[in-house]
């Protein structure tokens, strides 16, 4: 194992414990004893179940409560686990729960996993991460229980609260509503505001980010002390929440009681970022509604979260950039500190691969499934931003369609950079440079 780190850079340790992890999840799910009918699943289907969970996305084949046993559920909901908090980071934990020491090699491939401004107090870090994601979880699932064990029983309402929990935290989007009506998700609690609370809660506080977390916990409500990325994830996330909100509520949800128009419209609003629960009927929304979720859900969370998507920093970078040129500006800023040519550079590299990825997706299952192409660029979105959502499509889909949402999922979840440093070789930094000529643009 010591050789194999050395041979392999932080960023190819991490696509592949990501599909190791997969594989076996699809290889478990294949068991008899996880389906209710006894009978083996078939691969495919399998394996985009487990590139879901582990990728934290939520697209599934099978109604979740339906089709799987508990056991098969457990298996979903592990994998959900380690998707969310990072093959690394449980790496990690494993090693240091054993009491073995983490080699340099170790704490860089963990800094590049969680998005770590630096090596130094990376295990103390991921120690913090650990008893944070244990606490959130256990809070979450001890609200919710009252609810599900009223509608359910003790056992099976028990464990449904501590299944979405878990699922709701990491941005997964998986549900075990067994209310007699596949994929509804969490429609049958669209006005219970207990179960709404809980679960955008959980959303956005797996969606922040493990140092925002840090932030918030050590300088509490003094936001000037905060880092700059901090401020900005907090900033654009509230943003991408309100503004959806106020459309969702007078555009899409006008013909709903009250109640439930605004714990619908909120609702809405938060689970495109990244987590793919639903309380209203995706279906009867509008074609810019569903334009709205699909742009939402690219975005996606911040970075060193539970969430995907190209995250609120690249969105929030690509955004200030433009309106540095729009004032004549040498650069981008926030809160009076200048962004980075690197930075720039990465924003924009990525901000180009979701856009690609979303476009040739959407179009390539559109042409494959002769679907609508407003259809299907809703379920690109969902896989390349790791959300779930989806219009009802995914079941249907041929197997080529399958693996195009699998290939999504997954460089959604590693991340576009970290797939481009696994796979490209390294090049040499020269001094030397090319002579420069203009291009016009715009």
């Amino acid at each position: 194992m010591g050789k194999l780190e050395r041979k392999l850079s932080s960023s190819q340790m991490i696509i592949l414990g990501f599909a190791a992890v997969i594989l076996l999840g699809a290889l478990l799910l294949m068991l008899p004893v996880s389906s209710k009918s006894g009978e083996i699943t078939p691969f495919l289907d399998c394996l985009l179940t487990s590139t879901s969970a582990v990728c934290v996305t939520g697209l599934v084949v099978y109604d979740t409560a339906a089709h799987w046993t508990v056991f098969g559920q457990a298996i979903i909901i592990v994998l959900i686990q380690i998707g969310g908090m990072g093959v690394i980071t449980v790496a990690a934990a494993i090693t240091m729960a054993a009491g073995k020491k983490i080699s340099l090699m170790q704490r860089s491939t963990m800094q590049d996993a969680i998005s770590a401004p630096q090596v130094g107090g990376i295990v103390r870090f991921t120690g913090f991460i650990l008893k944070g994601i244990v606490i959130i979880e256990l809070l979450g699932a001890a609200i919710m229980a009252p609810v599900f064990i009223g509608d359910y029983g003790f056992g099976e309402g028990l464990w449904m609260a501590v299944f979405h929990s878990i699922s709701a935290f990491c941005n997964a989007g998986f549900d075990i509503v067994n209310d007699g009506i596949l994929f509804n998700s969490l429609m049958g609690y669209a006005a219970n505001p207990i179960i709404n609370l809980a679960i955008m809660l959980l959303i956005i506080i797996g969606g922040l980010g493990f140092l925002t977390w840090r932030d918030i916990c050590t300088n509490g409500i003094h936001i000037k002390r905060y880092r700059m990325q901090s401020k900005v994830i907090l900033t654009v996330t509230s943003g991408l929440i309100l503004v959806p909100t106020v459309y969702f509520f007078f555009f899409e949800l006008a013909h709903l009681p009250f109640a439930e128009r605004f714990w619908g419209a909120l609702f809405q609003a938060v689970t495109p970022r990244t987590a793919g629960f639903n309380t209203v009927d995706l279906n009867a929304m509008s074609e810019t509604g569903q334009m709205i979720t699909s742009l939402l859900m690219i975005i996606g969370g911040a970075p060193g979260s539970t969430a995907g998507g190209m995250k609120v920093t690249t969105f929030a970078v690509m955004i200030s950039v433009a309106a540095a040129v729009f004032q004549k500006r040498q650069n981008g800023c926030f809160f009076g500190r200048r962004i980075d040519d690197d930075t720039v550079k990465n924003a924009a590299t990525v901000f180009f691969m979701y856009i690609s990825l979303f476009l040739l997706g959407g179009i390539a299952i559109s042409k494959l499934e002769n679907l609508p192409l407003v259809t299907c660029l809703y379920e690109s979105a969902s896989a390349v931003g790791t959300v779930g959502l989806t219009l009802g499509i995914t079941p249907e889909l041929g197997a080529i369609s399958k693996l195009i949402l699998i290939a999504q999922m997954y460089i959604g979840r590693v991340g576009g950079l970290t797939l481009i440093f696994a796979t490209l070789p390294a090049t040499k930094n020269t001094l030397s440079k090319l002579p420069v000529e203009k291009i016009s643009v715009g």
